[in-house]
């Protein structure tokens, strides 16, 4: 994987073959960011990256100066290559080993971006579950939006009208504002 922009442009970063994640695409990281810089100041904002894994969104939001990251993924291999990778590049991330439920429902903050890419065996009621779950304690903030990096497989904007999807291959992100919660 390699940030594609910022102070941090270019950087190539290799996972570990052992880490289980599916990291996100460039094709899809570069047409996620281009999204984002039309509707936030990056640099600006405070963001969460669920299911984290690699690390590989967190680094592109340090990248481009995002005000704060915290990436939270409940296998401590990914937590502890996103803790290096962030100490040797200088990247600005607070790492959290947890389960998305717990970290969602113990947190007193919010934030203006919820990144999640859980793995593609979540099911449909899981997806919407984890947007339950971040309306009901009220993680997002105002003029946020959640995106989710799922499948093709399905779709969620077939049960919520007010989804915005994107798709690119074998993914889908689909965007969600608060007020469509």
């Amino acid at each position: 994987m390699r940030i594609i922009s910022g102070s941090k442009k270019s950087i190539s970063i290799r996972a570990p073959k052992d880490l289980p994640s599916r990291p996100t695409t460039d094709k899809v990281k570069e047409s996620l960011f281009n999204i984002l810089i039309n509707r936030f100041k990056i640099d600006e904002i405070k963001v969460l990256d669920l299911f984290a894994g690699t690390g590989n969104i967190s680094y592109e939001f340090s990248s481009r100066g995002a005000k704060k990251i915290i990436s939270v993924d409940k296998n401590l291999k990914c937590i502890k290559f996103i803790k290096e990778t962030s100490l040797k590049y200088g990247f600005d991330i607070i790492t959290k080993r947890n389960d998305y439920i717990d970290f969602l429902i113990k947190t007193d903050q919010n934030f203006d971006i919820i990144f999640a890419d859980p793995p593609y065996l979540f099911s449909e009621d899981q997806y919407f579950e984890l947007l339950s779950i971040i309306k009901q304690k009220n993680v997002l903030l105002d003029n946020g939006e959640i995106i989710i990096e799922h499948s093709s497989n399905f779709s969620l904007a077939e049960k919520n009208n007010n989804i915005e999807e994107r798709k690119y291959g074998s993914s889908i992100l689909s965007f969600i504002k608060k007020a469509s919660l």
